[in-house]
């Protein structure tokens, strides 16, 4: 499932909840809730393969990783029953070895999300952000991936912005 259609059964779910805790549509009534804020924080075990390209020479290679993965949930519905959601994910002594090179790696980074849903489902948007980076051994095999997107869909469901960008640098 493409980002964008991961983020319209998001939404849907989300409008469903924020549906349900409305104010009446007249606007002289008063809020029937105040605003609610929910923080989870977690850590738990977190594997990954990650292909270091600029390894071996430039050859590349696979490195399993293995540590934790700090998650962090940040939910806030506002008394006109708008959602925001921000994500925070982050690496935590998160180390492999080189299947090639037997080369130690670092996997270190930050990956955030930002996700906004209007009463009725719409308008939404999303802003994504994911700096990660793969620290080697010497010079030359470290790598760092960046990635930015940004989702807007108006009031009447159309995708107005799907931008998307990723690089990925050795070094």
């Amino acid at each position: 499932m493409t980002k964008t259609g991961s983020l319209l059964v998001l939404t849907a779910v989300l409008a469903a909840c924020a549906e349900s805790a409305t104010a009446p549509a007249t606007q002289d009534v008063a809020p029937a809730f105040a605003a609610t804020t929910t923080t989870s924080s977690t850590v738990s075990a977190f594997a990954l393969d990650v292909v270091v390209p600029c390894a071996a020479g430039g050859a590349g290679e696979t490195v399993s990783l293995t540590g934790r993965l700090h998650v962090l949930l940040h939910t806030t519905v506002n008394a006109d029953g708008t959602v925001h959601v921000k994500t925070h994910f982050q690496p935590q002594a998160l180390g492999g070895t080189g299947q090639t090179t037997g080369d130690n790696y670092r996997g270190v980074g930050v990956t955030q999300d930002i996700l906004t849903v209007h009463p009725g489902g719409f308008p939404v948007t999303s802003s994504f952000i994911n700096n990660f980076r793969m620290i080697g051994q010497g010079r030359g095999n470290n790598f760092q991936v960046h990635e930015n997107a940004h989702v807007t869909i108006n009031a009447n469901g159309d995708v107005t912005v799907d931008h998307s960008n990723t690089n990925v640098t050795c070094r």
